[in-house]
């Protein structure tokens, strides 16, 4: 049995989740039920990123103490996730003294060789959490990532990471493919980053703008560790790392980050920088996915321009948007979601598609009164290998795509054979194949849509079998 240690990008808890954050999740949980599917040791990572300043500003705003306005948030992401059904191991929370604070401590002083303060003056997007240069933003001297919003001038002393330093190590990690970076277009764009010069960036705030909110620097009490070194410490800090090392040296490096477009710099930058000067291992694998749009701009909390999955999870459960999320929109583009698109495949796919097949067959089942021994199929066997090898890449939309080609297919066999006419030595032997068929489409999606694979395989297990309520009973 070998091990695989996934993680989901940490959040902010500034504001509720929304549809984009749901897509990650979705994600990040497929892929780790199909490696647990396939009999490996798995450990999945969320947890909240509560140490930014754009949550400390949020929690003034809204004139709810931090930590009481932080906990609140935090808890509807972890809320999110469960009527989504997503599976994590591991929640781990930025603001969590006994085990994330000594841990990003640790790391911090193992990057201690490259770490010096100086005073600065740059323009700093709160939404990014990030300084910016000039020729970085926009045409009306905003960031990309949130247009409209005005960048702050911020002139402070604070504790700088050597990033320059490792410009070329991180291109040979990445060019030798010891980093992978998927899609290729991500990759490229890195590279491309990275090999335009790297700049030192600033590790740390002062007390007084992140208002003593976040992990103290150590040894100096007038400053607080800037939120991307501690968030992305995350991956470390809840598997062990300065406080259970048998449990982290277990786990870490991490098999797979799951991560937006719009953080990738953080990720495949910033990340190994800081790991490669504390001497630790890297993570194998960045997985980068597009965003859900609205109207074609990304939906962000800071933009407000946000669409809440609950609505929509509490009046047709977790599967159909899950199955939405995977099989409507590429990995690695930007989609548009939209309710009128989220009910149009919901209608013909779900209830006309899958929904339609499994009566259908049930009632056959029912209706004649058979016994039945059904197979076990095993996701290792031949009939899965195309959809293993699409999930491996994370095409998620392709794999689904197999999936709904071979209900197309037997919905087209049941109308060939027409079984009604049959005799009954013959219908015996057709509906052992619809069955047989039912179970192999069930079992391929079980990393997808669990909670309908069970409920099929349930109701086809035999030996007597019976209609059923009905799965995606049709949107009006």
């Amino acid at each position: 049995m070998k091990k695989f240690y996934i993680t989901n990008a940490i959040p902010y808890v500034n504001a509720i989740g929304h549809i984009g954050n749901a897509l990650e999740f979705i994600e990040t949980d497929t892929i780790a039920r199909y490696h647990r599917f396939m009999g490996d040791d798995v450990l999945s990572l969320c947890g909240g990123d509560e140490n930014a300043l754009k949550n400390v500003q949020a929690a003034e705003k809204s004139g709810e103490p931090i930590k009481e306005f932080i906990d609140r948030h935090a808890q509807l992401f972890f809320e999110l996730t469960k009527k989504l059904n997503v599976q994590f191991d591991v929640w781990q929370k930025g603001s969590d003294q006994k085990n994330h604070f000594p841990s990003s401590q640790k790391l911090w002083e193992l990057c201690k060789k490259d770490i010096y303060k100086k005073k600065y003056k740059g323009l700093y997007c709160v939404g990014c959490e990030l300084f910016y240069e000039p020729e970085e933003l926009n045409q009306d001297g905003e960031c990309f990532e949130h247009p409209g919003i005005k960048l702050d001038e911020v002139e402070e002393e604070n504790y700088f990471f050597a990033l320059s330093k490792y410009q070329d190590k991180v291109v040979n990690l990445i060019e030798s493919n010891e980093l992978e970076i998927i899609p290729q277009e991500r990759r490229n764009e890195v590279l491309s980053f990275v090999k335009s010069g790297l700049r030192d960036i600033s590790i740390s705030r002062s007390n007084a703008r992140a208002k003593n909110w976040g992990v103290p620097v150590p040894d100096d009490n007038t400053q607080r560790i800037y939120v991307w070194f501690d968030a992305l410490n995350i991956y470390q800090s809840g598997i062990g790392f300065g406080w259970d090392e048998e449990k982290y040296n277990k786990w870490w490096p991490a098999d797979v980050h799951v991560i937006g477009k719009g953080i990738i710099r953080f990720h495949a930058v910033y990340w190994p920088a800081f790991l490669l000067s504390a001497g630790l291992k890297l993570p194998r694998k960045i997985f980068v996915h597009g965003y859900y749009t609205v109207d074609g701009q990304k939906m962000s909390k800071t933009l407000g321009n946000v669409y809440d999955p609950i609505p929509l999870l509490e009046k047709y459960g977790a599967d159909p948007l899950r199955y939405y999320c995977l099989a409507k929109t590429s990995s690695f583009t930007d989609g548009d979601f939209s309710e009128t698109k989220f009910i149009e495949a919901y209608n013909s796919d779900l209830a006309n598609g899958l929904g339609n097949l499994v009566a259908r067959v049930a009632k056959l089942c029912e209706k004649e009164g058979f016994e039945f021994t059904s197979d076990i199929w095993r996701f290792e066997e031949e009939p899965f290998e195309k959809i293993r090898k699409l999930l491996d890449q994370f095409k998620f939309n392709e794999a689904l795509g197999i999936v709904w080609g071979w209900i197309s297919d037997l919905d087209r066999k049941i109308e060939t054979d027409k079984p009604w006419v049959l005799a009954p030595d013959k219908l015996k032997l057709r509906l052992d194949d619809y069955i047989n068929q039912i179970r192999m489409i069930a079992t391929a999606l079980t990393p997808f849509l669990p909670q309908t694979a069970e409920k099929i395989l349930s109701q086809f297990q035999g030996p007597i079998i019976k209609s059923g309520v009905l799965l995606f009973p049709r949107i009006k």
